[in-house]
């Protein structure tokens, strides 16, 4: 599967680069400068001493893409889906955004529509397949590609079979995916990274996540 990333020479972006190149997937790291994204491609190749990476402005990125990933901060969240909004349709696109005050990253800026997937989905059409994930994973842990991360990942959208096809990227990635249900409750998602970074802060640690208890594996 061909994946784009759209911030992806950022932290996150770049975490999940990582993971996915290393499970065999192709990645195309996007970013509006075609250099930084060429960059950041070699530079991951070499960790993952294969070529799986490589680096595209953001529609290109998409245009060759099956799925798109959105790693960008909340402030540059419209400017990233008016870029590629033409080229997303008929595609799925993971958003992993969470409205976080820039300055504190300690409390959610409200979002218009109670969520930033609800925004994108608004904002995008029903031609588009906006599913929520990766909120609450920290970037430092997705980097160690030998670590297994003892955290859940709450998938949520609107539509059954995106989210399916989330959860495979999600365990390609080496988590386990749980199925959250409808867009509705990605305000509640996305709330709990600010819980978790105030944890991290309050516990010394990089390592807070969720883990849902009492459930069978989630399935595709």
């Amino acid at each position: 599967m061909k994946i784009a990333i759209l911030g992806g020479t950022g932290r996150e972006g770049s975490g999940l680069a990582l993971r996915w190149g290393a499970s065999g997937e192709e990645v195309i790291i996007g970013s509006r400068d075609a250099g930084r994204a060429t960059a950041a491609a070699e530079r991951l190749n070499k960790l993952l001493q294969v070529a799986a990476i490589r680096g595209a402005l953001n529609r290109q990125a998409v245009l060759q893409a099956d799925v798109a990933v959105l790693t960008v901060p909340y402030a540059a969240h419209r400017a990233a889906l008016t870029e590629v909004k033409e080229t997303l349709r008929g595609k799925l696109l993971i958003d992993t955004t969470v409205p976080l005050d820039p300055k504190t990253h300690e409390r959610l800026i409200q979002a218009h529509h109670g969520s930033a997937l609800q925004e994108a989905q608004e904002f995008l059409g029903p031609s588009v397949k906006v599913v929520a994930a990766f909120q609450n994973i920290g970037f430092d842990l997705l980097k160690e590609l030998g670590k297994v991360i003892d955290c859940d990942v709450l998938v949520c959208g609107d539509d059954p079979h995106a989210r399916r096809l989330a959860a495979v990227l999600v365990a390609k990635v080496g988590l386990r995916a749980v199925d959250a249900g409808s867009s509705r409750h990605a305000g509640t998602i996305e709330g709990l990274t600010a819980l978790l970074i105030e944890l991290k802060r309050r516990y010394k640690t990089k390592e807070t996540g969720i883990r849902i208890t009492g459930l069978p594996e989630y399935t595709s």
